[in-house]
């Protein structure tokens, strides 16, 4: 066995939320302060680079992928953090370069840095996995002189790991319902949760919400004397979607930013695709926009750089397309906001004979409501599961599609939704494959399998 297998052998013997829900998101259950005293017998690594910290519902990973895509294209050593991991654990800690794109931890730099937490680790032990992670990624961005951080909150944002951060602009992306049995099910308690990021005197940037939810943040950085911007309301911009040769083009006119910083009437090209990432890109844009004063490189250029080559697989990737065969797409939407955008894409953004859906979603999700969205777009519709335990069974998911006046297709595994996709469809059909990263990352960590026992994917 390699050392990096044993140091994830190790890792996963802990407490981890992503495998067993918490039964309630509270400073009883959670002790807050853990991460710090932890990092703080590490030599307080968190204070050792300056960051961007992201919370928020929806967008958070694509608001970190774009802005440090535009760090990097800047010239800078830049450490992002995010979570869950889609393929494999080493996703999640990188350290993008110039000269490296992908950047992440290599397997002996986790390894050596396992057996360097172990012994504070070891002395406490209601630590959890995720906080374990956290120290690792902050030590290795540290150690790697990075020259700032993209830091993506795990999970609500008040009690969460990277809250020992104060950085150079906290950020809050889309809000809308999930995980309420956690952080609440009002938008008012999940921006009071998501909003437990923000600093005192610390620039907050926040997409524009819906009024209970913005009104919570306006009444957060009252509070703390911290600095709001609205993207979508003082930062303005405007939306521009064009269909060109069959592929749907996207740009973004900033009009409200800081004229030295991006002037007025400035486009940029957007290369995540669906409408919901030119409000993340306009997000990523003013976030950055805060940190200027700190990097003096990061100028129209690398901006436009960065929105137009940053990658987030697993978010309306098109892992397949081309005459003779279906088209297949991959979307980690997870809940009812996002279904419903991808819903909105699949109406305005592909083109197709039938839908073939592959759906599969954790039971503590809002499955019906996802289940909503989705199934009046399917021809045919196939449910899964993915190799989670808190995955919803088929025959939860098919039960609950008859309850909706629909026959769905049981199947058992990944390969298995897929190769019955496979069969039923034609050269002109779109196979979409969603409800989970979990499920989605299932897919394409066996795609090449799949892809070589399948005629049609030949």
């Amino acid at each position: 066995m390699s050392s990096y297998q044993r140091a994830l052998d190790y890792l996963y013997g802990f407490i981890n939320f992503e495998q067993k829900s918490l039964d309630r998101y509270q400073s009883s259950k959670i002790d807050a302060d853990r991460p710090r005293r932890l990092l703080a017998e590490l030599g307080a690594p968190q204070e050792q680079f300056p960051a961007i910290h992201i919370a928020g519902t929806k967008g958070k990973g694509s608001v970190a992928a774009m802005c440090a895509a535009s760090l990097r294209a800047a010239g800078l050593r830049v450490g992002l953090y995010t979570s869950p991991h889609l393929r494999e654990f080493r996703e999640r800690i990188r350290v993008l370069t110039p000269d490296d794109p992908d950047g992440r931890i290599p397997e002996e730099a986790f390894a050596a840095l396992i057996e360097q937490v172990r012994p504070a680790v070891d002395r406490r032990p209601d630590i959890t996995w995720f906080e374990i992670v956290t120290a690792v990624a902050f030590l290795h961005f540290a150690q790697s002189a990075v020259d700032v951080g993209v830091i993506e909150v795990g999970l609500g944002g008040r009690l969460d790991a990277t809250n020992v951060l104060t950085p150079l602009v906290s950020v809050i992306t889309s809000l809308s319902l999930d995980h309420t049995q956690l952080l609440g099910d009002t938008l008012a308690q999940i921006a009071y949760e998501k909003g437990g990021i923000i600093k005192p005197g610390v620039p907050v940037v926040t997409a524009n919400q819906p009024p209970e939810a913005l009104h919570e943040l306006e009444r957060i950085t009252a509070e703390r004397a911290a600095p709001l911007t609205v993207v979508g309301g003082d930062w303005r911009y405007e939306a521009i979607r064009e269909r060109r040769d069959a592929q749907m083009s996207q740009r973004l006119i900033v009009h409200g930013a800081e004229p030295a910083f991006i002037p007025p009437g400035t486009a940029f090209t957007v290369a995540l695709p669906g409408a919901h990432q030119l409000l993340n890109a306009a997000v990523a844009l003013a976030a950055l926009e805060k940190t200027r004063h700190r990097f003096p490189a990061l100028d129209v250029a690398a901006l436009t750089t960065g929105l137009a080559t940053a990658q987030w697989d697993g978010r309306l990737q098109l892992v397949q397309h081309g005459p003779g065969r279906p088209a297949l797409l991959v979307d980690g939407a997870h809940n009812e906001d996002s279904a419903a955008r991808l819903a909105a894409a699949l109406r305005s953004d592909y083109s197709y004979a039938r839908l073939i859906l592959i759906f599969g979603a954790p039971e503590d999700k809002n499955v019906a409501g996802m289940l909503d969205r989705l199934l009046p777009l399917a021809d045919e519709i196939i449910v899964t599961t993915a190799n989670h335990p808190r995955s919803a069974t088929p025959e939860q998911l098919a039960a609950m599609a008859a309850a909706r006046g629909r026959d769905a297709r049981l199947t058992h595994s990944v390969a298995e939704a897929l190769t019955t996709a496979t069969a039923l469809a034609g050269p002109a059909d779109l196979i979409v494959a969603t409800g989970s990263i979990i499920l989605i990352g299932d897919l394409l960590n066996h795609w090449d399998t799949l892809q070589s026992g399948s005629t049609r994917y030949g």
